[in-house]
């Protein structure tokens, strides 16, 4: 796992940050957005078995930066490339699964069923989606209360690595996608977990929550999780156009270098239209730019795998 930087890391100066990166020729097809040499991942062959999974956390304690468009539509893309996948919506408000469609006010069974109920396995509470092997634990706000109740219980940080531990042999992944915050369910999440992706909005402040998230990162593997590694970091709602992405970018390449995909989620409206459609966007919109990053990020997963 990279280094994470702290308070004492004179490197993360924001205010040094101003005009960072280097000019470079937007032209120049040789380097990709991260402004590294370009490397194309090949194209997935399915795979004829499933399972083990590979459990991976989607976690940032900042909100709005495309955790849960990157869960549904890394989950699409890995699904379209042959491989059986979960998400677990592990979030109170259920965004993730609003956005496959499911009416999550609706559901009498739920993540919180799941934690809270030992007669309630992950079949009880597995959903099917419209993407065929994508398939959902779905959430709604009866979640929230699982975070004061899991306080008495006993060993209440490993609960969802035992309500999952059932299913792990269907599935190639299982990605979870966690609250913006750093409490008990997200724990939960990265105590499950075998590594922890972090999608990162491309801009000076998301700098500073990386380094309270890769401290707690680092002492979930200490204390209760000692497989857990970084996947990587995903750049999102990138600009190209602008200054301020660029100088972002750049300095996250040269505190993270390699733990930082090559694949850039940018901005597009894309994403928004496909919240409100109930549906990934490489479905909604296959050909978008935003469809083809997915994609590409999907083939960069899983060539982590060799």
């Amino acid at each position: 796992m990279a280094a994470a930087p702290d308070a004492e890391n004179p490197g993360l100066d924001l205010g040094e940050l101003a005009h960072h990166a280097p000019p470079r020729d937007p032209h120049d097809e040789t380097l990709d957005a991260t402004g590294r040499p370009r490397i194309e991942f090949p194209e997935p062959t399915p795979k004829p078995t499933h399972g083990p999974a590979r459990v991976i956390a989607v976690c940032n304690q900042k909100g709005g930066v495309g955790k849960t468009t990157t869960t549904i539509n890394l989950g699409a893309s890995l699904a379209a490339y042959g491989r059986r996948v979960l998400l677990v919506d592990l979030d109170p408000q259920g965004a993730l699964s609003a956005g496959l469609g499911v009416a999550h006010h609706e559901l009498e069974l739920t993540v919180h069923n799941l934690l809270m109920e030992s007669r309630i396995s992950a079949d009880d509470v597995l959903l099917r989606t419209r993407v065929e092997g994508l398939d959902l634990l779905p959430s709604n706000i009866d979640l929230s209360a699982a975070e004061i109740q899991l306080v008495n219980e006993v060993g209440r940080e490993q609960t969802l690595a035992r309500a999952l531990y059932p299913v792990l042999d269907r599935y190639d992944y299982i990605l979870i996608d966690c609250q913006p915050s750093l409490g008990l369910l997200t724990v939960n999440a990265l105590a499950a977990a075998q590594q922890v992706l972090i999608p990162m909005e491309c801009e000076y402040f998301a700098l500073r929550g990386l380094a309270l998230l890769t401290d707690t990162v680092d002492k979930v593997k200490d204390r209760l999780n000692p497989a857990l590694d970084l996947a990587g970091i995903v750049v999102t709602m990138f600009d190209a156009r602008t200054l301020h992405s660029r100088d972002v970018m750049s300095r996250v390449v040269e505190v993270f270098g390699d733990a930082v995909y090559r694949s850039v989620i940018s901005r597009t409206v894309r994403f928004p239209e496909t919240s409100v459609a109930g549906e990934p966007i490489t479905s909604w919109a296959p050909k978008s730019a935003g469809a083809n990053s997915y994609r590409a990020l999907a083939r960069e997963v899983i060539a982590q795998e060799k």
